[in-house]
């Protein structure tokens, strides 16, 4: 359209949209001082001339069409009106209006409900409701609803050590990540200078302490006990046995594909790739006959899978990496005993029987530090099958009730 063809004013909208544009840029009248500029690239904006305080007659920048319309305009031009006719700076006064516009967007919560969306598509399904649940339940309530840019640091450190010492360490290091990151992306997007929650780890216990979390020597039948007889999903129960006798790391277990089992053989092989190593080797598992009855029981239940543990909703993903911390918490062992801490009641209770530690180190998957490290490429694998099989009937023993725990000195 046109501008010789307007009909009336205010201008319509099918109207602003139709305008064309000319060789240089020119102002369309809509009302009351509120102009219309088309440029010659075609985009299009709006403007009020206005009189300032000293009687001098100026242009205000109202807002960039379609982005505002013919009757958001009208409402600003008359604010801004509205604040010359009050001996307001009516440029001052629009900054002031957009910055409280921005403030009441731009919290916390809003913002982490942005970080979450962008990286929903890299969690499976139990990750992301543990993530958004942690947020929801920890972090919104109390500072959600602030502006993200004027929480303190000194703000997260109370919250977090808040958390600290109702003794979830490991649920207050994942919040303090999920926070940090959640300011990183505005950071990277230019909506913040600085991230309030660097450097807040130092002076925060380390969430290490509930991962490595372990029953004593005279607790550890009962749990044996307690494990044997989980009443929820039976992979789960199959899995926190496995995990019990083979000392192996909980995302090895939760990773594990049927193709790594070679139950002729009595021998798991965990590939290198899936131990998040570049360089290295595969490890090998010895299969008692405890764990290798158990897998028997597993496969009519998961053995259409690849996954020994496929999750729920996504058979091609494994289950949540907290599925085995939150078993052994419904059994009512939140805090004394963890999926890791497997690994340390293995290897006190090799150690005080007198098996070798380097067969001992080897099952763990640990490299001797040093000129011993780089030589001693040894997997021991005949003498830890041997130590492995001790090792799960002593386990049947102490479920039992048939012998006594060594207590560590």
């Amino acid at each position: 359209m046109k501008r010789a063809d307007i009909k009336r004013r205010p201008m319509a909208d099918t109207t602003l949209a139709s305008l064309e544009p000319e060789a240089t840029a020119y102002r369309e009248l809509d009302g009351a001082g509120l102009y219309f500029r088309v440029k010659p690239n075609g985009s299009k904006s709006w403007e009020l001339r206005y009189k300032k305080s000293d009687g001098k007659w100026s242009w205000l920048g109202v807002g960039a069409y379609p982005e505002v319309g013919g009757s958001l305009a009208r409402k600003k031009a008359d604010e801004l009106r509205a604040d010359a006719s009050a001996g307001k700076n009516p440029i001052t006064a629009k900054q002031a209006r957009q910055a409280a516009e921005i403030a009441a967007t731009a919290t916390f919560e809003t913002l982490a409900r942005e970080w979450y969306a962008a990286r929903l598509g890299s969690w499976d399904e139990g990750t992301a409701k543990r993530i958004i649940g942690a947020l929801d339940r920890h972090v919104f309530p109390t500072l959600g609803k602030r502006p993200f840019e004027g929480i303190t640091p000194v703000e997260w450190m109370a919250l977090l050590r808040g958390l600290e010492a109702k003794g979830i360490l490991e649920q207050m290091s994942r919040v303090r990540a999920y926070c940090k990151d959640v300011y990183d992306l505005a950071r990277v997007t230019g909506r913040a200078t600085h991230n309030p929650l660097d450097g807040l780890s130092k002076f925060l216990q380390s969430g290490k302490a509930e991962n490595y979390a372990h029953v004593t020597a005279d607790e550890l039948p009962a749990l044996l006990r307690a494990i044997r007889n989980y009443p929820h999903a039976h992979d789960v129960r199959i899995g926190l046995s496995l995990l019990s006798m083979m000392a192996v790391r909980p995302s090895e277990l939760r990773e594990a594909r049927w193709e790594e089992f070679d139950l002729k053989k009595k021998v798991w092989t965990v590939p290198v790739e899936r131990k998040g190593r570049k360089k290295g080797r595969e490890h090998l598992v010895p299969l008692s006959s405890q764990a290798i009855q158990l897998l028997e029981e597993l496969r009519p239940l998961t053995g259409a899978y690849a996954l020994l543990f496929p999750g729920r909703s996504d058979r091609t993903k494994p289950r949540s990496d907290t599925v085995f911390l939150m078993a052994l918490r419904r059994i009512g062992y939140e805090g004394r005993q963890t999926g890791h801490g497997f690994r340390h009641i293995a290897s006190t209770i090799l150690n005080e029987h007198g098996f070798s530690s380097d067969h001992i180190e080897s099952q763990l998957s640990h490299k001797a530090q040093g000129v011993r490290g780089i030589y001693n490429k040894a997997q021991y694998l005949e003498q830890r099958k041997t130590m492995m099989q001790w090792y799960a009937d002593h386990l049947d023993k102490l479920a039992a009730g048939n012998v006594a725990a060594i207590r560590s000195a």
